[in-house]
């Protein structure tokens, strides 16, 4: 049999035909716009993401036996506001996770709400990128299209939702809107009292494997596809765990995409006593610590392809040689997008630190892949100071490709780094629940156990982790010592 995994990206969608033995058959692509009709904000219409789905199903499934497909999961961007009206149109475009409207109803949430009630009712504070705050702006800012909502909903769920008909929405990504008690995975009342919002506007919560359905009769024959279940699907950062095996106590993965993320499984509920970390549900069906980057391999995609108009990310790199490792002079704060985990500033933006006449354009590039690095070390240290120990950590998104910008993060971490046979992050997850849902493993733990194994490490050097180890403490004073300057550009 196959089965079908989704990832929903910020970009495009990649879609995954895997066969029971875990195997990669085919993958398809389709990119959408991304539109930014004001300075901070981020949008993308769901449509796209349909229309994109469609294309890409027609090129996986193109010259195979789709009868044989069993079983459909998706994973995909987490916290994008969709409003749906009550005949399930789209009411307004998708505000998406790195969005920085909601500066004000974020302030509210936090300051006047309160940190410590917000964290009873969710396990977390709010941050730009929720979807609650979304939510209030809506009500603030659109009150004729926040009266119209019928029903709301995450960007892979809608997906779902076209695939099935059903309004579902799994817990792991419900754990990044802040309406979801986490710790007893159901709706918080009181953050639906707050956001204006009742109970029945939000879809009805499952687990990531379980099937919300089976695929819709006209989207099956259009395919000619037979019975094909579809399970809940997850968030990309935990999809792309459970396609990274990272399930049990104290596995970690990082992931270096558009957005960078640590993710820590943990088989019990816990919070951060700062907030500083999300505590969400796992896919596994336990939970997580995820410390999250807004703009990560996005950085040095933005600085390679806009500023230096190349997209030859290799070339760019070559006379980033060993000897450099360690010595950059140069220092960039990745913040392009502001910033979440761990300062949660929406205001923070990057920044270029240590330019000299003698700067190169290989001494900025490394500077990003530095400065990347050493903001995924916080999230790290925040974690280290929860007193959890990480021995070593899976790796995988687009930056993971680059030898070098690994060698950079394993240094910069102290942490063994490896990459899984697989580098397919939350398509293959999804692809993995689609199975547990229809019965192929029992759990997550025996499907990653079964599918899931690594192919290369790469090791800290103790010399070279020792200069970086001085360079990271270089790096955590620029923010602070620029936090009032941004304030103070974007107050103008």
């Amino acid at each position: 049999m196959y089965y079908i995994g989704i990832d929903l990206g910020t970009s495009a969608v990649k879609l995954l035909l895997v066969d029971e033995n875990g195997d990669i058959v085919k993958s398809a692509s389709e990119e959408y716009p991304l539109y930014f009709p004001h300075p901070g904000w981020s949008e993308q219409d769901p449509a796209d993401w349909w229309n994109a789905v469609i294309k890409g199903l027609a090129a996986l499934l193109d010259g195979v036996d789709s009868t044989r497909v069993a079983g459909i999961g998706v994973g995909g961007q987490m916290h994008g506001l969709v409003a749906l009206d009550e005949n399930d149109d789209v009411i307004r475009p998708a505000i998406l996770w790195n969005d920085g409207r909601t500066e004000q109803q974020v302030t509210y949430l936090n300051d006047v709400i309160g940190k410590d009630k917000l964290s009873a009712y969710t396990a977390n504070i709010a941050f730009a990128g929720f979807t609650a705050p979304k939510l209030l702006w809506m009500k603030e800012n659109e009150p004729d299209n926040f009266a119209r909502i019928a029903k709301i909903m995450l960007p892979k769920d809608y997906i779902v939702y076209r695939l099935t008909g059903v309004h579902s929405c799994d817990y792991s990504d419900a754990s990044g809107m802040l309406l979801l008690d986490v710790a007893r995975k159901r709706w918080s009342k009181e953050m639906l009292a707050i956001c204006g919002v009742a109970e029945a506007q939000l879809p009805r919560l499952y687990e990531s494997y379980e099937a919300v359905g089976e695929i819709k009769p006209d989207v099956a024959a259009q395919f000619r596809l037979g019975d094909v279940k579809v399970v809940a699907g997850a968030g990309d950062n935990a999809a792309a765990a459970i396609g990274t095996g990272t399930v049990g106590e104290g596995k970690c993965n990082i992931s270096l995409g558009t957005s960078g993320t640590v993710f820590i499984a943990s088989e019990r509920f816990g919070v951060d006593k700062n907030n500083a970390l999300h505590a969400f549900a796992h896919a596994d069906g336990h939970y997580h610590l995820m410390g999250c980057m807004l703009s990560a391999a996005s950085c040095n995609k933005w600085f390679c392809e806009e500023i230096l108009g190349s997209g030859d990310y290799a070339a760019l790199q070559k006379d980033i040689t060993p000897e450099k490792l360690g010595n950059n002079r140069v220092f960039f704060l990745p913040y392009l997008m502001g910033e979440r985990s761990p300062i949660n500033d929406t205001d923070a933006r990057g920044a270029f630190i240590g330019l000299s006449m003698d700067t190169s354009r290989s001494d900025m590039v490394q500077a990003v892949l530095e400065g990347v690095a050493f903001a995924l070390r916080d999230s790290v240290e925040k974690a280290r100071e929860l007193g959890i120990e990480i021995a070593a950590s899976n790796i995988c998104g687009g930056g993971a490709k680059s030898p070098l910008w690994k060698t950079i993060l394993a240094n910069v971490l102290n942490l063994r780094l490896d990459t899984v046979k697989t580098e397919e992050g939350p398509g293959y997850g999804g692809a993995i629940l689609a199975m547990i849902g229809c019965g192929r493993f029992a759990d997550a733990g025996e499907a990653c156990e079964a599918l899931v194994s690594v192919t290369d490490s790469v090791y800290p050097d103790p010399a070279l982790a020792a200069q970086y180890e001085e360079a990271y403490r270089r790096f955590r004073l620029l923010y602070p010592a620029l936090k009032d300057t941004f304030k103070a550009i974007k107050d103008e």
